[in-house]
């Protein structure tokens, strides 16, 4: 990964996942707009689950996708196959929660990870305290494949001009 990666410049990489080699394109999409690293998105524009497509890889694999914010995990699908253009078609392990910032601005972060085989994953205990290291070594996950992440605050929050 490269110093100007905004992956690093978000810290993304050091706060949620160890530093990885990105070898799968993926997708993520909120009604009808794409999530870009470090783009903000409202909360009105992300009620409902996101779509996610992963471009790369064979088509006999299956990954794994987690949304998370801080150490609260926001969704987990397992079982996501390459060229999939739906969430629905990954198995929903953790439902998904709409993210509700109260002050300030929050990141949410999506990482990809790919799976040993189908139905390998288990869902943590809790949604708090959840630790992507942990979560991975646990279900035998490995590194990340992919990631992305964007900013959220209330709407009526205070913009600068």
């Amino acid at each position: 990964m490269a110093k100007q990666d905004p992956l690093i410049i978000g810290r993304v990489v050091g706060d949620v996942i160890d530093p990885f080699n990105p070898c799968v394109k993926m997708s993520v999409i909120f009604n009808n707009k794409q999530v870009y690293n470090g783009h903000e998105l409202f909360p009105s524009s992300v009620t409902s689950k996101p779509r996610v497509q992963v471009h790369d890889g064979d088509l006999k694999s299956f990954f794994t996708l987690i949304q998370m914010f801080q150490d609260l995990v926001i969704l987990i699908l397992e079982n996501i196959c390459t060229g999939t253009t739906d969430a629905t078609f990954g198995k929903e392990i953790v439902s998904y929660e709409l993210p509700r910032p109260n002050i300030g601005i929050h990141r949410f972060v999506f990482i990809l990870f790919k799976q040993k085989g189908r139905g390998t994953v288990s869902p943590p205990c809790s949604r708090d305290g959840f630790c992507t290291k942990k979560f991975a070594e646990v279900n035998k996950l490995g590194p990340p494949v992919a990631a992305v992440y964007f900013n959220c605050q209330r709407e009526t929050a205070a913009r600068r001009r």
